[in-house]
């Protein structure tokens, strides 16, 4: 009797739909962090029908595509579970659609980064740093509540370098 395409399939079932030794399997489990199937009493694995969509992914990128481990190891870092599962699926547009999303992100990542760090909008001015006035008097002038656009923008494109820096700092920790 078959099974319904949603039950779980053990490691020879797994190892027989796929084609691929049972030994293979194990092996791209220590691999692939991605792949876990459900364990129980004795260790008996049990593949969900979604790891048997990733593990044909897998194997289509390894044996079909001649990507090496850590190829594909890679392509599932940057694109994640479902690029991989849609390729072995022969899914074009679903891998197109992942793709586009992605290359949208990236764009949005990029502008992001684009905001926070570059050259000033605004020129500073010796007023801006105290040189032009009084002590006293510093970058406010005494009758007005804020700063001028030109200062403000300065100011905030400083404050935006120096939250890179620390973000730059903070990872070399």
């Amino acid at each position: 009797m078959d099974k319904s395409p949603d039950a779980f399939r053990t490691i020879s079932e797994a190892a027989e739909e796929l084609d691929l030794p049972q030994h293979v399997l194990r092996f791209w489990e220590t691999r692939f962090a991605q792949i876990k199937p459900l364990k129980r009493g004795g260790g008996r694995r049990y593949y969900r029908p979604q790891d048997i969509d990733l593990i044909k992914g897998i194997r289509h990128m390894l044996y079909d595509q001649g990507y090496t481990i850590k190829g594909v190891q890679k392509l599932l870092r940057e694109n994640g579970n479902q690029f991989v599962v849609a390729i072995g699926r022969g899914d074009v547009a679903a891998v197109e659609a992942i793709a586009q999303s992605q290359q949208a992100e990236a764009e949005k990542a990029a502008s992001e980064d684009e905001q926070l760090v570059g050259t000033a909008k605004a020129k500073p001015s010796k007023r801006f740093f105290g040189l032009g006035r009084g002590e006293a008097d510093g970058p406010v002038s005494a009758d007005a509540s804020s700063l001028s656009r030109d200062n403000r923008a300065l100011l905030q494109e400083a404050l935006f370098d120096l939250l890179e820096c620390k973000r730059l700092l903070d990872q070399v920790r």
